[in-house]
Protein backbone atom coordinates (compact mmCIF):
# COMPACT_ATOMS: atom_id res chain seq x y z
CA UNK A 1 0.00 0.00 0.00
CA UNK A 2 1.45 3.40 -0.94
CA UNK A 3 1.66 6.31 1.50
CA UNK A 4 -1.25 8.29 0.04
CA UNK A 5 -3.60 5.30 0.22
CA UNK A 6 -2.46 4.55 3.77
CA UNK A 7 -3.12 8.14 4.90
CA UNK A 8 -6.56 8.16 3.27
CA UNK A 9 -7.37 4.83 4.93
CA UNK A 10 -6.24 6.15 8.32
CA UNK A 11 -8.40 9.28 8.02
CA UNK A 12 -11.44 7.29 6.86
CA UNK A 13 -10.93 4.76 9.66
CA UNK A 14 -10.85 7.54 12.22
CA UNK A 15 -14.12 8.93 10.85
CA UNK A 16 -15.74 5.47 10.98
CA UNK A 17 -14.64 4.84 14.58
CA UNK A 18 -15.48 8.37 15.69
CA UNK A 19 -18.81 9.54 14.22
CA UNK A 20 -18.50 12.82 16.14
CA UNK A 21 -15.63 13.79 13.81
CA UNK A 22 -17.15 15.88 11.02
CA UNK A 23 -13.95 16.24 9.00
CA UNK A 24 -10.20 15.73 8.96
CA UNK A 25 -7.28 17.61 7.42
CA UNK A 26 -3.69 16.44 7.14
CA UNK A 27 -1.39 19.35 6.37
CA UNK A 28 2.26 20.30 6.46
CA UNK A 29 3.55 22.59 9.20
CA UNK A 30 3.95 25.14 6.39
CA UNK A 31 0.14 25.17 5.90
CA UNK A 32 0.05 23.21 2.63
CA UNK A 33 -2.72 20.63 2.33
CA UNK A 34 -1.65 16.97 2.15
CA UNK A 35 -4.95 15.09 2.49
CA UNK A 36 -8.50 15.88 3.58
CA UNK A 37 -12.12 14.82 3.51
CA UNK A 38 -13.48 18.37 3.74
CA UNK A 39 -14.53 20.47 0.72
CA UNK A 40 -11.37 21.72 -1.05
CA UNK A 41 -11.72 25.42 -0.16
CA UNK A 42 -12.42 24.74 3.50
CA UNK A 43 -9.58 22.21 3.68
CA UNK A 44 -7.04 24.63 2.18
CA UNK A 45 -8.02 27.39 4.59
CA UNK A 46 -8.10 25.05 7.58
CA UNK A 47 -4.65 23.68 6.69
CA UNK A 48 -3.19 27.19 6.73
CA UNK A 49 -4.97 28.11 9.97
CA UNK A 50 -3.87 24.86 11.62
CA UNK A 51 -0.25 25.63 10.75
CA UNK A 52 -0.59 29.11 12.27
CA UNK A 53 -2.21 27.65 15.38
CA UNK A 54 0.54 25.01 15.65
CA UNK A 55 3.27 27.62 15.25
CA UNK A 56 1.78 29.71 18.04
CA UNK A 57 1.19 26.69 20.29
CA UNK A 58 4.69 25.37 19.67
CA UNK A 59 6.17 28.76 20.52
CA UNK A 60 4.11 29.11 23.72
CA UNK A 61 5.02 25.57 24.85
CA UNK A 62 8.69 26.29 24.23
CA UNK A 63 8.53 29.65 26.01
CA UNK A 64 6.94 28.31 29.19
CA UNK A 65 9.20 25.24 29.12
CA UNK A 66 6.40 22.83 30.04
CA UNK A 67 7.30 20.14 27.49
CA UNK A 68 6.59 19.76 23.83
CA UNK A 69 3.40 20.74 22.01
CA UNK A 70 0.76 17.95 22.15
CA UNK A 71 -2.40 19.45 20.72
CA UNK A 72 -4.29 22.65 20.19
CA UNK A 73 -8.00 22.63 21.10
CA UNK A 74 -10.40 25.33 19.95
CA UNK A 75 -13.88 24.97 21.40
CA UNK A 76 -16.75 26.64 19.58
CA UNK A 77 -20.43 27.03 20.42
CA UNK A 78 -21.26 23.81 18.55
CA UNK A 79 -18.08 21.75 18.54
CA UNK A 80 -14.30 21.79 18.56
CA UNK A 81 -11.30 21.93 16.24
CA UNK A 82 -8.27 19.97 17.45
CA UNK A 83 -4.80 19.98 15.90
CA UNK A 84 -2.13 17.35 16.64
CA UNK A 85 1.46 17.14 15.38
CA UNK A 86 1.86 14.23 12.94
CA UNK A 87 5.55 13.50 12.73
CA UNK A 88 8.16 16.20 12.30
CA UNK A 89 6.55 18.18 9.50
CA UNK A 90 2.81 17.54 9.46
CA UNK A 91 -0.39 18.24 11.40
CA UNK A 92 -3.63 16.34 11.82
CA UNK A 93 -6.63 18.59 12.37
CA UNK A 94 -10.07 17.28 13.33
CA UNK A 95 -13.40 19.10 13.23
CA UNK A 96 -15.66 17.55 15.89
CA UNK A 97 -19.28 18.22 16.81
CA UNK A 98 -20.50 19.29 20.25
CA UNK A 99 -21.16 15.71 21.43
CA UNK A 100 -17.48 14.76 21.13
CA UNK A 101 -15.77 13.23 24.14
CA UNK A 102 -12.43 14.94 23.61
CA UNK A 103 -10.48 12.80 26.07
CA UNK A 104 -11.45 9.60 24.24
CA UNK A 105 -10.93 11.31 20.88
CA UNK A 106 -7.41 12.42 21.86
CA UNK A 107 -6.18 8.84 22.32
CA UNK A 108 -7.50 7.67 18.94
CA UNK A 109 -6.41 10.81 17.08
CA UNK A 110 -2.89 10.77 18.55
CA UNK A 111 -2.46 7.18 17.36
CA UNK A 112 -3.56 8.17 13.83
CA UNK A 113 -1.25 11.21 13.94
CA UNK A 114 1.67 8.97 15.02
CA UNK A 115 1.07 6.47 12.20
CA UNK A 116 0.56 9.05 9.45
CA UNK A 117 3.47 11.10 10.78
CA UNK A 118 5.84 8.15 10.65
CA UNK A 119 4.87 7.52 7.03
CA UNK A 120 5.32 11.19 6.15
CA UNK A 121 8.66 11.36 7.94
CA UNK A 122 10.02 8.54 5.77
CA UNK A 123 8.95 10.27 2.56
CA UNK A 124 11.15 12.89 0.96
CA UNK A 125 9.65 16.21 2.14
CA UNK A 126 8.46 18.43 -0.67
CA UNK A 127 7.78 22.02 0.32
CA UNK A 128 7.58 21.17 4.01
CA UNK A 129 9.65 23.28 6.36
CA UNK A 130 10.40 22.14 9.91
CA UNK A 131 9.64 24.46 12.80
CA UNK A 132 12.84 26.11 14.04
CA UNK A 133 13.80 26.02 17.70
CA UNK A 134 12.36 29.08 19.42
CA UNK A 135 15.47 29.77 21.51
CA UNK A 136 18.10 28.64 19.04
CA UNK A 137 20.93 31.08 18.39
CA UNK A 138 20.54 33.27 15.36
CA UNK A 139 22.51 32.34 12.29
CA UNK A 140 25.62 34.48 11.84
CA UNK A 141 25.30 37.20 9.25
CA UNK A 142 27.94 37.72 6.65
CA UNK A 143 29.00 41.08 5.33
CA UNK A 144 28.24 40.02 1.79
CA UNK A 145 31.53 41.55 0.75
CA UNK A 146 32.40 45.21 0.47
CA UNK A 147 30.57 46.97 -2.30
CA UNK A 148 32.60 49.44 -4.34
CA UNK A 149 31.76 53.07 -3.71
CA UNK A 150 30.32 55.00 -6.58
CA UNK A 151 31.75 58.35 -7.44
CA UNK A 152 29.12 61.02 -7.01
CA UNK A 153 28.83 63.35 -10.00
CA UNK A 154 26.45 66.25 -9.70
CA UNK A 155 25.14 67.19 -13.10
CA UNK A 156 22.14 69.17 -12.03
CA UNK A 157 22.43 72.93 -11.79
CA UNK A 158 20.03 75.46 -10.52
CA UNK A 159 18.27 77.24 -13.32
CA UNK A 160 18.82 80.99 -13.61
CA UNK A 161 16.17 83.25 -12.14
Amino acid sequence: MDADTMMGTELQGLRRRRPEVAGTVLAGTDGLLISSDLPATDATHLAALAAASFGLGHRVADTVRQGEFRESVLRTASGAVVTYPAGRNALLTLVADGAADLEALHADARAVARRTGSVLDTRRPVGVTPVPEAHAPLAPRTSGGALPRRAVHHTWRRPPI
